[in-house]
């Protein structure tokens, strides 16, 4: 069995993307998407739960989305889980759980979308 590791997630931008450009030649996006799901609790009365995930985008990619990555813009994502892991100052371990966006499409509607990458 090959491993999988892709997600979709359908959600809105919390803030805008953040651009840098860790190499000459190489930009990152980084921003976060707010994610709501909606169900009875054991009282039987609906309720939200939101989760926000942490997103980045590299190369061209990062530069043709940053015009429409507005804060509330509504979107989905296609892309995989990634882990960074370090030690901090205290040689203590740590790590990280991103999205590494493989595929955006921006929602301005519900009836109309516009593909990006």
């Amino acid at each position: 069995m090959n491993p999988l590791n892709q997600l979709i997630l359908e959600g809105n931008i919390v803030k805008g993307i953040e651009i840098t450009e860790p190499k000459e030649g190489f930009k990152v996006g980084k921003f976060t998407v707010a994610v709501n799901r909606n169900y009875r609790n054991a009282n039987g009365e609906m309720t939200v739960e939101v989760n926000y995930f942490d997103c980045e985008v590299y190369g061209e990619y990062a530069g043709n989305i940053q015009s429409k990555c507005d804060k509330g813009a509504g979107l989905r994502i296609v892309g995989r889980l990634k882990q960074d892991r370090w030690n901090d100052e205290n040689s203590k371990s740590r790590s990280k759980v991103f999205v590494v966006v493989e595929h955006i499409d921006f929602m301005h509607s519900a009836e109309k979308k516009e593909e990006i990458l």
